[in-house]
């Protein structure tokens, strides 16, 4: 296996890549963020293992930009903020794993180990439209380096939408998803819930649009590059 440690504390960097040697892990250190982006993209690595308090850049926006990049490594949150929102918002920005210092090598090994398993398997799960994408390991929309706030039938629309870019989805589908459990629901409920959508998604290049009878769309207002594939 082969890491990337980004890790500004040299004395435990060195420890750290000689341990993990010890059990045929290569780790391949990087100091500060920027050092880290250039090594990132010589690739390739199984599994990231990053610092939060790095000196050019804070790790989660670090991790925030490599997410966004659409780089889909594992990565492994390892800091000494163990407080539960700085480990919500780690999930949030797309971190996979979080281990507390001090730790325990063999827990670090066991979790990159699992990490690793979990990556050959896993099937690409972020979606992108535009400047928005949907990361569905955490079920987190973004747009931009902007997490939206929405609430679950909001949620629903919207992955819905999401799952067919540029291509209509049917009213009475539509509805079928965001309101389950209620088949009386009125026929004007589901405008609502994209009026909402929308005003959330203002200022961005995604919008929601409706296609007169087939229904409504969600599509990437982006200008296109010449030669250049669709967003969706």
């Amino acid at each position: 296996m082969r890491i990337l440690l980004i890790e500004d504390e040299l004395e435990m960097a060195a420890w750290l890549v000689r341990a993990l040697k010890q059990s045929t892990i290569e780790a391949v250190h990087a100091s500060h963020a920027a050092m880290a982006s250039r090594l990132l993209q010589d690739g390739p690595f199984d599994v990231v293992v990053l610092d939060l308090q790095l000196p050019d850049q804070h790790g989660f926006d670090w991790l925030s930009a490599m997410r966004a990049q659409g780089r889909r490594e594992p990565v492994l949150v390892l800091t000494a903020q163990g407080a539960v929102q700085d480990r919500v918002e780690g999930l949030h920005r797309g971190a996979d794993d979080y281990l507390t210092k001090p730790f325990e090598v063999a827990e670090l090994e066991a979790r990159l180990a699992a990490l690793y398993r979990r990556s050959q398997g896993r099937v690409q799960a972020v979606q992108h439209c535009g400047s928005l994408r949907y990361d569905s390991s955490h079920h987190t929309f973004w747009l931009a380096e902007q997490m939206l706030a929405l609430t679950p039938r909001e949620h629903a629309a919207l992955e819905a939408l999401m799952a067919r870019p540029g291509a209509p989805v049917g009213k009475s589908k539509l509805t079928a998803k965001v309101f389950p459990q209620d088949s009386s629901v009125s026929p004007d409920a589901i405008e609502q819930v994209l009026h909402r959508l929308r005003r959330k998604l203002a200022g961005g290049d995604v919008q929601v649009v409706t296609v007169r009878g087939l229904g409504y769309m969600l599509e990437s207002t982006a200008p296109q590059h010449p030669g250049a594939a669709p967003s969706a």
